[in-house]
Order: structure tokens, then sequence, then C-alpha cells
């Protein structure tokens, strides 16, 4: 039973998950899209979402909450520089866990994690660009395909009678 157990150790001790977790959240900032088994990229998301809600707030404090977790400078300085401008306005979720199937080599459930604003496919900016166009059906009304028949059909009589 896994009764106040609130944590996915992973089969590791807490020293080597933390380490896990803080170098997949640096490659996450880095590469915005990382491929990791499924039970890591759901506790990388627990781990990297308050972060990067962290990162929201420009603050020297802030900074130094996040820079004590990740350990990373360069990491630290994307984070506040790159991914919160573009995160400011969502108020939360701000992954995206993405099944893949299965590993080949021990069949482990792998998934891609990526960050949901840094996606070109889905974002707005680039959706509104190649928006679907409305459908347009070949079909018109009887009365308007008959009118110019007529005319076209008036204007052949009125040559054939000049004549």
């Amino acid at each position: 039973m896994r009764h106040g157990n609130k944590n996915n150790a992973l089969g590791r001790k807490k020293a080597h998950r933390d380490a896990l977790l803080s170098n997949l959240a640096i490659s996450l900032i880095d590469h915005k899209r990382i491929e990791t088994t499924l039970a890591k990229a759901k506790a990388l998301r627990r781990y990297v979402e308050p972060l990067i809600t962290k990162s929201k707030e420009d603050t020297t404090h802030s900074r130094r909450v996040v820079f004590s977790e990740l350990q990373n400078k360069e990491a630290t300085a994307a984070l506040f520089r790159d991914v919160a401008p573009a995160v400011a306005s969502r108020p939360g979720g701000y992954v995206r866990i993405i099944k893949l199937g299965n590993r080949l080599g021990d069949a482990a459930e792998m998934a891609m994690i990526e960050l949901v604003d840094f996606n070109t496919t889905y974002t707005k900016e680039r959706s509104a660009g190649t928006a679907k166009k409305t459908r347009r059906t070949r079909r018109t009304s009887t009365a308007k395909a008959a009118e110019p028949k007529d005319e076209a059909k008036s204007e052949v009589d009125e040559e054939a009678k000049g004549e």
C-alpha cells in the first residue's frame, strides 16, 4: 500500500533522485523538449512546474531559489530570459507529456516532455497564419445557376438574330 507516499522514488535514493531531476530539468530548459521514460517525465513535471512559476517573478530571491534547485547558471538564466516571458500569461500547465510507446531494449514506457509555449505546431501565432480556410461547396442554388445560362443563351440568340 502507498499510504502517504506522494513521490515516485524512481528506484533511487534521495540524493540520486534530486540530481536526476535537476539534470532532466536543465535539459528540458535548454532543449525545450526531451524524451525520457514516462515515470521520469511525470516526476519531472512535478519538479519543474514550480520552478517555472517562480521564474515568472524576476527578483533576486526567486533567481536564488531556482538556482539552488538547478545548480546551473546557464539554465537559470535561460529560464528567466526565454521561458518566463513566454509563459507570463499562462496560469499553469507549462509542460506537456506525450506518450511515445515502449522502448525496444527493456519495453519501458517512453514519453516526450516539452514546454507548451515552445511547440510551434500548437501555438496561436503559428496557427493564426495557417488557419484552415472555410470550406466552400461547389453547389449553387438552382435560380443562380439558371440565370447565367439564360443570359448566355439570350446573348447567343441575339447574335444569331443580328446575322
